[in-house]
């Protein structure tokens, strides 16, 4: 990997979770900024999330097995997440500039937006296969947004505690070895209650198919029959706080422009 400006581990849990500061003092209180985000899908989990001066890239991955037809995601961003350091969620080596980089769970902050990491497992079997896995809060342009990176586990208490109730949740969906199948995506949000689902991890025209083990969206599509679909032809949404459902949820799907 290659180094940037690492940010040192703020350690995870309830009660002895710490801050590391980049900009200025963290505020409780403190507004959110913008009133609305920037949503562009870059092609699996990855997505940039844009408001106000602030770009967040969340899981850059290498093009092979089931990203093999995606562009590389090179873009500028200010600051990167990544869920996990496997091909897939945590290639930033191809990222332009010097942004952030934030890969340990822990409790950050950075241009007066504050970001969680929280460990779940990367597999079906206590991360002994794939690791640990990251998912990441914050609140940008007033949408409180929970990525689940490659979450492969039921969600614990504490996990469910620290996660909250998300305006937006991006949620892997297509199975495999180290993510949600649609039958547990569809438990944990049965256990988040989110406002708006945007699924991710999913098979598509990209896939390598001697490579790629995960199933494609209609599979996961069909287990929420019932949920509004909004499908937009883009692939980038703006989103804001009244655009969210009033009353249950709803499922948000981009379009990859290959």
């Amino acid at each position: 990997m290659k180094r940037r400006q690492l940010m040192a581990y703020a350690g995870a849990g309830v009660m002895t979770t710490l801050i590391t500061t980049l900009a200025s003092e963290y505020k409780a209180d403190s507004a959110p900024i913008g009133n609305s985000v920037s949503i562009q899908w870059l092609g699996h989990t990855c997505f940039l999330f844009t408001t106000g001066g602030t770009r967040i890239l969340v899981n850059p991955f290498r093009t092979l097995g089931c990203t093999a037809g995606y562009r590389a995601p090179k873009v500028a961003t200010d600051l990167v997440l990544i869920s996990s350091q496997l091909l897939d969620e945590g290639a930033v080596e191809q990222v332009p500039g010097n942004p952030r980089l934030i890969y340990e769970p822990g409790i950050y902050e950075f241009n007066s937006i504050q970001v969680q990491g929280i460990a779940t497992n990367h597999d079906r079997f206590g991360g002994r296969r794939f690791g640990t896995n990251v998912a990441w809060r914050w609140n940008q342009g007033g949408i409180n947004i929970l990525h689940l990176g490659g979450s492969a586990a039921p969600i614990t208490t504490e996990q469910r505690i620290l996660m909250g109730r998300p305006d937006l949740l991006l949620i892997p969906v297509g199975g495999g070895a180290k993510a949600y199948t649609p039958q547990e995506a569809q438990q944990a949000i049965q256990t988040l209650n989110p406002k708006l689902i945007i699924p991710t991890h999913y098979r598509t025209q990209a896939a390598d198919s001697a490579s790629c083990d995960i199933v494609g969206l209609d599979e996961f599509l069909a287990l929420m029959d019932g949920t509004p679909v909004r499908r937009s032809n883009s692939d980038t949404i703006a989103l804001k706080p009244a655009d969210l459902p009033q009353n249950g949820s709803a499922i948000a799907v981009l379009s990859y422009k290959f």
